[in-house]
């Protein structure tokens, strides 16, 4: 050790000594003030120009016009003149322990969350004991992250469409997966796509009388009609919504499920699957259409269509790969060989015809999602990472884009992601909007959001119930992430 490293006692007393009087004597931090920004409060207000917003801990403590607005003594403070403030981001869909843990919640998803003003997620698919380890440790303040709400396993019929699963085969095992779950401190039950009819309808009675909503997949066996009647209260992915605006659902729904030939070849199979979509979009009508979205609103069924997956990997095309795309570098590489197993299986040895279908069915998707905006039905935004291309925090944005495409206003994607997901979680009284007493999650950008939603990715400043992250730290978060993907 070189002299110049030591410290002599004497200094380092003195130090110390320096250190506890500029504590006592400095005035105490007393929160946070954005002074003199552009407020886009999440309400669907029209802005509130030249206001400043007060944060104390961990909530809202003010807003007000900058002028008449009190900034607490000793408070931090940003000046938001030219920037514009929308409450925190949620995404409604999404797997936190889908990418190998511990490191791939913690080191990967996390700081992609923050760095994309997300503040709140909805975990549709993973262990409770590892959903509620990470919870727990964001709860305690060990570590900075998004406010987590959770499914637990999927109850599915067999063999299970994913995993974790838990396999239900009739009503019995169906209401015991319910109250286990349910013991075991889920928020949601999520129901999943190979679920039969008897062991569906007895979820949706246990999950009522147990007072837990079921969400999810409309399973392959039922229509989304009656997915909505019998009280599911979330639809992802838009799951059996095509087929209920086929005239001729029945048929395809039969051919759907109708085991295929054996022996039947790769080709073969791609033929089949082809077909059957073509005959799904040339059947489509409007009328089922507007009756099914009639159907949702009647039942209250919340859509969440997670359009970053079905673009790219339900119906991917070579125009929406992302092989090349610059932000790939923060996906950890073996998660990138995975991703690769499911983008050749889902482009080798398909043609133009069936991109150019697969492109139809998303303009059929966002037609249908415009028609369920324009009715007052609500839409929450969501992106089902870290699904195979559907890259964490940054597929939120590229959702919101899709939802503006579909019809919806800037604002009104805003609020998909912001008041409506508060609204479907009961906690309206705590988040979603800025207000006084509100949680301090929140979210200030460098250009307006309802001039252009992608807007909301030029992010200067992210408070997270509290927490300030400002620019540099949300770059350092990204350093951080690219720096683990290259290395895993």
């Amino acid at each position: 050790m070189s002299k110049s490293t030591i410290r002599p006692p004497f200094a380092f007393l003195f130090l110390v000594a320096c250190i506890a009087l500029s504590s006592c004597s400095s005035p105490h931090l007393a929160g946070i003030a954005i002074t003199h920004v552009t407020l886009i409060d999440g309400t669907g207000a029209a802005p509130k120009t030249d206001f400043t917003v007060i944060v104390e801990g961990a909530r809202i403590t003010a807003t007000g016009p900058s002028a008449s607005t009190h900034i607490p003594h000793g408070a931090k403070t940003i000046d938001g003149s030219g920037k514009f403030l929308i409450p925190g981001l949620a995404d409604m869909h999404i797997h936190l322990t889908g990418a190998g843990e511990p490191g791939g919640s913690r080191e990967f998803i996390i700081p992609l969350l923050l760095a994309n003003g997300i503040t709140t997620v909805r975990d549709m698919g993973g262990s409770v004991e590892g959903l509620k380890q990470l919870r727990e440790e964001i709860n305690s303040g060990k570590r900075v992250g998004p406010q987590i709400f959770f499914t637990g396993p999927y109850l599915d019929g067999n063999p299970p469409s994913s995993q974790p699963s838990i396999v239900v085969q009739n009503a019995a095992e169906a209401t015991a997966a319910v109250d286990q779950l349910k013991r075991e401190g889920v928020d949601f039950i999520k129901v999943q796509s190979r679920l039969l009819p008897e062991p569906y309808y007895a979820i949706a009675r246990e999950a009522k009388k147990q007072e837990i909503r079921f969400v999810g997949h409309v399973p392959d066996s039922i229509t989304a009609t009656a997915a909505s009647e019998a009280g599911q209260s979330s639809i992802e992915h838009l799951t059996g919504v095509l087929l209920d605006c086929s005239t001729r659902e029945e048929q395809l729904r039969q051919r759907q499920l109708t085991p295929p030939p054996k022996h039947e070849t790769k080709a073969q199979a791609n033929a089949r699957d082809r077909q059957w979509t073509k005959d799904l979009l040339d059947s489509f009508s409007d009328e089922r259409a507007d009756k099914l979205v009639q159907t949702f609103l009647a039942h209250q069924t919340w859509q969440v269509p997670t359009f970053p997956v079905l673009v790219h990997i339900g119906f991917l095309t070579p125009k929406t790969d992302l092989k090349n795309d610059p932000k790939m570098k923060y996906v950890p590489k073996k998660l990138q060989e995975m991703w690769q197993q499911g983008r050749d299986e889902q482009l080798d040895h398909r043609g133009d015809e069936e991109f150019a279908l697969r492109a139809e069915a998303i303009q059929r998707l966002l037609q249908v999602v415009g028609k369920m905006s324009a009715a007052g039905l609500p839409v929450m935004a969501g992106t089902d990472s870290a699904a195979p291309n559907v890259i964490p925090g940054f597929s939120l944005h590229e959702d919101l884009a899709y939802l503006v495409q579909a019809g919806m206003t800037p604002m009104q994607a805003l609020q998909a992601a912001t008041a409506k997901p508060a609204e479907f979680l009961h906690r309206s009284a705590e988040q979603g909007t800025i207000a006084t007493g509100k949680r301090s999650d929140l979210v200030l950008l460098d250009a307006n959001p309802l001039d252009d939603i992608h807007n909301a990715e030029k992010i200067s400043t992210v408070i997270l119930y509290g927490k300030l992250l400002e620019r540099g730290d949300l770059d350092a978060l990204l350093t951080d992430v690219e720096q683990y993907a290259s290395s895993h």
